[in-house]
């Protein structure tokens, strides 16, 4: 048998990193090596038969690109399987990931629980939008589960969280989170970005659908905006795939295939960035400056342990807390050299945002106290440069 009529269908019989390289992909009839980019918006049927099957649904096949192109089936296919889900669904951003599950989700009436430790826009998601159709949300602290278990009434359809927190790094108990959702008949749903399947499974843990903003660590370049959603296939066909195919946030097949490329990297970049952070945190304590370091790899964490439990690495991203507040943050920003001044995290180049000003700006002063964000607070993911450039870099201002 030659290399180009090979074709592997199992695989779950290989490992993780050789799934992120070679799953999803079906060569064409053109033996390509490299997932090709189909680059059409609309597809030829053979006769008017089977244009209505297809439509119907008795018939699989591609219809139309807002809702099913190739390039981004392989990486639907590909990211389901690193996760450990059933289905995928991509679409055009992070944000609009979240969007889809709240619109398959949720009605006027609806509750949803979520952790106040959340991205800001997330938060605003849901009080500003969600909430202009009639739908109720409870913030509560990402580790207290009496606090989620009050927080849920009878109208509530599912709790809400990223792990580790953003950006104070905090662990939320995945697993005893749905064991609670579960023992209320409702959902949990789980913001991965910050670990990536590499280094955490919440499907494994007992969550019911993952969200991924695919902008981070899954392309790991600061190349495209994407994400995604991954659950059951009951629950994809029945709540997500329909608002997909009509509300039409969908990922470009382009961006389907950097994100690809992204994939078959993953583990290796994710590896280094854990190494870095978790030098560069160990470092940061040591700063007289620095009053408080926010890293689960750091023994002085207080989920250190669960982190430890529930992770396969401790992440890339590191916030610290500088003695004096805004002024001096800004400060140590601006003496940065190379560290890249932007709010995007995940890139193999470190990058450095102040939160309070930039990603949970919108929040009012009173939320983003409650979240533990303080003006002083800076967050940084860590690339893959010299662990030495980077520490060089951070002291000019330190």
């Amino acid at each position: 048998m030659n290399d180009k009529s090979k074709k592997t269908s199992h695989w779950d019989d290989y490992s993780f990193e050789t799934q992120a390289i070679r799953s999803g992909h079906n060569r064409t009839h053109e033996d390509e090596h490299s997932v090709p980019i189909f680059t059409t918006s609309s597809y030829v049927f053979a006769s008017a038969a089977e244009a209505a099957e297809r439509f119907s649904g008795s018939q699989p096949g591609n219809i139309y690109s807002r809702f099913t192109n190739p390039t981004v089936n392989v990486f639907q296919e590909r990211l389901a399987l690193m996760e450990g889900g059933e289905r995928c669904l991509a679409f055009s951003s992070g944000m609009a990931a979240i969007m889809a599950v709240g619109m398959g989700l949720l009605k006027a009436g609806d509750h949803v629980v979520s952790s106040r430790s959340v991205f800001g826009n997330s938060v605003l998601m849901f009080q500003n939008y969600f909430g202009k159709f009639g739908v109720t949300t409870d913030f509560v602290d990402l580790t207290d589960l009496s606090a989620w278990e009050r927080a849920i009434t009878p109208k509530t359809q599912f709790l809400f969280l990223e792990t580790p927190s953003n950006p104070m790094m905090e662990i939320a108990d995945i697993k005893a989170i749905a064991e609670l959702a579960h023992a209320h008949d409702i959902l949990l749903v789980v913001d991965n970005v910050f670990c990536t399947p590499v280094l955490q499974k919440p499907l494994a843990l007992g969550a019911d659908i993952v969200v991924h903003s695919a902008t981070k660590y899954l392309d790991g370049q600061g190349r495209c905006v994407g994400g995604a959603v991954i659950a059951s296939d009951e629950l994809i066909e029945k709540s997500i795939y329909p608002f997909l195919r009509t509300g039409g946030a969908t990922m470009s097949p382009f961006n389907a295939w950097v994100f690809l490329s992204g994939l078959e990297t993953l583990a290796l970049r994710m590896k280094t960035h854990c190494e870095n952070a978790a030098e560069l945190a160990l470092w940061l304590e040591g700063q007289p400056a620095v009053r408080q370091v926010f890293y689960p790899g750091l023994k002085s964490h207080p989920q250190h342990d669960l982190a430890a439990q529930q992770q396969a690495g401790f992440g890339g991203v590191v916030s610290f807390e500088l003695e004096a507040g805004q002024t001096k943050a800004w400060e140590l920003i601006d003496a940065t050299q190379m560290i890249s001044i932007t709010a995007n995290l995940g890139d193999v180049k470190t990058t450095i945002t102040h939160p309070a000003s930039t990603t949970h700006s919108r929040l009012t002063p009173e939320a983003r106290f409650e979240a533990g964000i303080s003006d002083g607070l800076l967050r940084i993911s860590v690339g893959l440069e010299d662990i030495a450039d980077i520490k060089n870099d951070l002291s000019r201002g330190l």
